[in-house]
């Protein structure tokens, strides 16, 4: 029992704390919404899809509250967290409270009191607070775990249906925001036309943030009131329950081996070298990155959110910053609040604040000139064979397409899966395998067609037929091809329209009228016939099994003058015997291989000279941002 002296102003402490609550709560009320800012939100569809949830049923909210030390804090959480209008539905109230720190063993027992007493008004405020709008459950912790095991262990969802509202202890809420969360619910995850398993939640906070260094300025005009971002939100964040089970598994994983979540070219990865395990969201980061998914946000302009951080002294901040933002209320509302866009037509930007183009894929002929126009970058497309291209080899590539800026690329290949990726990642690509019925139905009379190679080299002639149409210089670049820097240009001679190496894939077309005029109907009726000379008896060598040769030899007969590209000159070959990184000389432009070469030997080789740069996860080790 503790002696009468400690305990006379400990029970003093708690009479006063709840004092002080009864007093909040007889001052709190709801705001009631004007019927023009209420939607009439239904239940949920249902849906057959594997992909999105299948329930009819209301999805269940809980909030997460995490707190620690901050009574006046939590207290004003609390209080606006209750004043929301939550109509009839029955929303859950989890609070976790940290325990505070081990106290240094020369501390005395007026510190140790202090902390105890402190402790304890925290938790005779959470028990005495009353929730009336579903359970509440309070979970005190028995030692300091810190910020990162708060939300981390926070939640594992029960079902697909149930969906978490984190909120940190020194938050303030809108009367508005539950009404918010539970359309973009409804619109974004249960409706099948909007829903995406790209997308792991949505933030309420203002967005300020650029995580890349040197990224673009988040910059975002007046009409556009939602948006999608890869970058996590910390300051409000409704989280999605499949992706959340899948980054605590990842986690778990990451953790158990000892790989540290570092991201090369992001501010937070400087956090986490500093802070350590103090912080969890260079954890969810690393993983988003590793994804490619995407965070719903707000922007409602004049510095207005529907959740606003005071920013109190904490892990994050040494000394009060003060609010964030201005909280937005139903006095406040210039707007349709309500009014939610569908997926396809927000802005997706990435960790740099590049916006991002998800979905562009080609299956049909008349869809090819919209895409190769949106990619086009001073009139030069570059399309990359993905034939026969393992997708780990395709990954590497596009890390040093980003380190390079190359923008202008489109992919072409026939793994669907793979394509999907891609393109849900903002890469535009062509499906060969959907785009050759086309092909076949404008280019008739070609014979024998149905084998692989000569699809292959029908859709990739047609693609070129359409760049030249449009005016376009065109590279077709094969999967064994690694480009160093950006100086493709310059292994061409600007009077040969034709350029071309041997033994890798690497063309090169020049838009001119010489070139338009050789590359009709007849000419590929002519590559495929030259094609199909050469695989007679399987005689040619899988190295010369590409588009490239066919259409050099082709041009050839047609007697156009090609520029022959000495890949040796220009590029390092790496082959079975061992190469170093001193090996890459300076000027070299590519790094290629043999079509023969496995994929173990060659990501060994592509390590042996520092170009192999991406991860366990197949992502890429950094962000390169590019100011646009």
């Amino acid at each position: 029992m503790f002696p009468k002296r400690r305990f006379f102003p400990l029970l003093l402490l708690f009479l006063t704390v709840l004092s002080f609550y009864s007093y909040s709560q007889s001052s709190l009320h709801l705001f009631p919404l004007h019927q023009s800012h209420i939607s009439n939100f239904s239940p949920p569809n249902h849906h057959i899809s594997n992909s999105t949830p299948r329930n009819s049923q209301i999805p269940t909210l809980i909030i997460k509250l995490l707190a620690f030390d901050r009574l006046a804090s939590l207290s004003r959480c609390l209080r606006s967290v209750a004043a929301a209008d939550y109509a009839s539905d029955r929303v859950h109230l989890h609070i976790f409270v940290d325990h505070f720190k081990p106290l240094d063993p020369s501390a005395g027992p007026d510190e140790v009191g202090r902390k105890i007493a402190e402790s304890r008004a925290i938790l005779a405020f959470v028990d005495a607070f009353v929730w009336k709008f579903g359970e509440k459950v309070v979970h005190y912790r028995t030692g300091n775990v810190g910020l990162q095991a708060q939300w981390l262990e926070a939640w594992w969802p029960a079902s697909d249906e149930e969906f978490a509202f984190v909120v940190e202890d020194d938050l303030e809420v809108s009367p508005l925001y539950y009404r918010f969360l539970k359309g973009l619910i409804l619109n974004y995850y249960y409706n099948k036309e909007n829903f995406s398993p790209m997308v792991y939640g949505a933030s309420l906070q203002r967005p300020r943030f650029v995580a890349g260094k040197h990224g673009n300025k988040l910059q975002l005009d007046g009409d556009t009131r939602l948006f999608l971002y890869h970058m996590v939100g910390t300051w409000g964040q409704l989280l999605f329950p499949k992706p959340w089970k899948e980054f605590r598994l990842w986690y778990d994983e990451h953790k158990a081996k000892d790989i540290k979540p570092i991201l090369q070219g992001m501010v937070t990865t400087g956090w986490y070298k500093k802070m350590g395990e103090r912080i969890w969201t260079p954890w969810f980061i690393k993983f988003i990155h590793s994804r490619g998914y995407y965070n719903i946000y707000t922007n409602f302009l004049h510095e207005r959110a529907l959740s606003v951080s005071h920013r109190d002294a904490g892990v994050n901040y040494g000394k009060t910053a003060g609010p964030d933002s201005e909280l937005i209320d139903a006095s406040s509302l210039d707007f349709n609040l309500w009014e939610m866009q569908p997926l396809r037509n927000l802005k997706w930007y990435d960790f740099c604040f590049r916006e991002v183009l998800p979905n562009r894929v080609v299956t049909r002929f008349d869809e090819l000139g919209s895409v190769l126009n949106s990619v086009q970058k001073q009139k030069t497309i570059m399309l990359v064979s993905l034939y026969r291209t393992p997708p780990m080899i395709t990954r590497n590539l596009l890390c040093h397409f980003e380190r390079l800026n190359i923008q202008n690329c489109v992919f072409i290949g026939v793994d669907s899966e793979f394509l999907s990726e891609l393109a849900s990642r903002g890469h535009p690509v062509i499906d060969a395998a959907q785009l050759i019925n086309d092909v076949r139905s404008k280019l008739m009379g070609i014979q024998g067609s149905n084998t692989e190679l000569i699809k292959e080299i029908l859709v990739k002639a047609f693609v070129i037929k359409q760049c030249l149409e449009s005016g376009y210089d065109s590279w077709v670049i094969g999967g064994n091809i690694l480009p160093i820097s950006e100086a493709f240009p310059e292994t061409i001679d600007n009077s040969y329209d034709f350029s071309a190496t041997k033994d890798v894939e690497l063309l090169f077309i020049r838009s001119s009228r010489a070139a338009v005029k050789i590359w009709v109907d007849s000419f590929i009726h002519k590559l495929v016939s030259t094609a199909k000379s050469f695989m007679v008896g399987d005689s040619l060598a899988r190295d010369h099994m590409h588009f490239g040769y066919f259409t050099a030899r082709a041009l050839e007969e047609k007697g156009a003058r090609i520029k022959r590209i000495d890949e040796v000159q220009h590029g390092l070959k790496v082959g079975g015997a061992h190469v170093n990184q001193t090996s890459l000389e300076s000027g070299k432009k590519m790094a290629f291989w043999s079509s023969e070469m496995g994929l173990d030997l060659i990501q060994r080789r592509l390590k042996d000279i520092g170009v192999w740069v991406i991860d366990g996860d197949e992502a890429c080790t950094a962000v390169v941002c590019h100011q646009s």
